[in-house]
């Protein structure tokens, strides 16, 4: 599980990435002074989990919570106020922590958040028959999901690597990710979503598929060495 800790003050992100560096399998994307600053962190790398500050200059964390929509991490606000609690918990948020968070009150929450993460999962059923449309120059056409190798981000478009071809379309890699099914793929760099199932080895930080050569960024090494059930 990763996550991105956002707080506009200094300490209090320290505090935090010392409390998550005590948690096994619990990974820190990065972090954030802003919400404005988490907005944009995260059109482009996906996490499992946010721990929020909730009074920031700018835009609130519970002002981000909702622009995130439906499809968005799990959260976990941490927070010096209790007078928020009543509109955090409308936001169907997985806890509310009051500051200064104690290192039990902290695993506590991130054991929610996992509990969460996991039921999601298993609400999701998926088939070998999954597809997309994809719009392929004039044509759209219908792209097994099972098919793709990996996806490239590239400037404007995300190339969908299948075998021995490619097809590049007009989009974010963060809306590609979103389509794919999440028990076969997994994001290992700002620039590469892959499936799990075709790698076919790993070696100095590097995913090998075929002969193509994709690195793993820092970030979610953790995650995918949990992914991959290595013995």
């Amino acid at each position: 599980m990763n996550c991105l800790i956002i707080d506009d003050n200094k300490i209090a992100r320290t505090t935090m990435k010392q409390l998550a560096s005590q948690v096994n399998d619990l990974v820190v994307a990065g972090e954030c002074a802003s919400a404005m600053d988490a907005y944009n962190f995260l059109q482009n790398e996906p996490v499992d989990l946010l721990l929020l500050d909730i009074e920031m200059p700018g835009m609130t964390g519970l002002e981000l919570t909702r622009n995130l929509g439906s499809n968005r991490p799990v959260i976990i606000f941490t927070t010096s106020k209790k007078e928020y609690a009543v509109e955090a918990f409308e936001l169907n948020v997985a806890d509310y922590i009051l500051k200064p968070v104690t290192p039990a009150r902290f695993l506590q929450a991130i054991e929610k958040a996992k509990e969460i993460l996991e039921s999601n999962k298993e609400e999701i059923k998926y088939t070998d028959e999954e597809f997309l449309f994809i719009r392929d120059s004039n044509i759209i056409r219908r792209l097994k999901i099972t098919d793709i190798l990996y996806a490239e981000a590239m400037g404007d478009y995300v190339k969908l690597h299948v075998d021995k071809k490619f097809y590049a379309i007009h989009t974010t890699l963060k809306a590609v990710e979103e389509r794919l099914t999440a028990a076969n793929f997994i994001r290992v760099h700002r620039s590469y979503v892959v499936a799990i199932n075709k790698i076919d080895s790993l070696r100095d930080g590097t995913i090998i598929i075929g002969d193509k050569s994709i690195p793993v960024a820092d970030a979610y090494r953790a995650v995918l060495n949990k992914r991959m059930n290595i013995l």
